[in-house]
């Protein structure tokens, strides 16, 4: 039974992480520190690094921490916790700075119907160099209608 509420903890944390990305980027990183947020959308700037990368070790802290609390045996759920928040953090990674920016040349002959509306998704999000009038602000689950023709 322990196993079956670890597995499910994990799973929840998993996709309720997808609408924690897509909070935190409208209304945080749109919101008011889009000045950390900003230089990922006005790529004139040489640095390979980008401020925006600062939201990524607030999740990672969060995972650490509750990694270090699920070290008490009384607090156990807090790694499935965790776990989830770290295989959420690899995968927007892998998704967002490897497959759709090219941070790394990897993935780039990926052609199927997900990772194309994956990517269109993202570039009408990118359309816009400004903090308004962006949309589609989630990583993993975008509106159906990026995946039609």
């Amino acid at each position: 039974m322990h196993t079956v509420y670890w597995i499910l903890i994990f799973l929840g944390t998993f996709s309720m992480m997808e609408f924690m990305a897509w909070f935190t980027h409208k209304f945080i990183m749109h919101g008011f520190l889009w000045h950390l947020h900003k230089d990922h959308h006005q790529k004139d700037h040489d640095n390979w690094f980008e401020r925006n990368d600062f939201f990524f070790l607030f999740y990672a802290v969060v995972s650490m921490t509750c990694f270090y609390l699920a070290s008490y045996e009384l607090i156990w759920f807090f790694l499935p916790i965790g776990l989830g928040i770290l295989a959420y953090g690899i995968a927007y990674f892998t998704v967002h700075d490897i497959f759709i920016h090219q941070r790394f040349k990897m993935f780039r002959k990926a052609n199927n119907w997900y990772a194309k509306g994956v990517r269109r998704a993202h570039k009408i999000h990118h359309k816009h160099r400004g903090k308004e009038k962006s949309e589609n602000f989630g990583m993993l689950v975008v509106p159906f209608k990026y995946f039609k023709k």
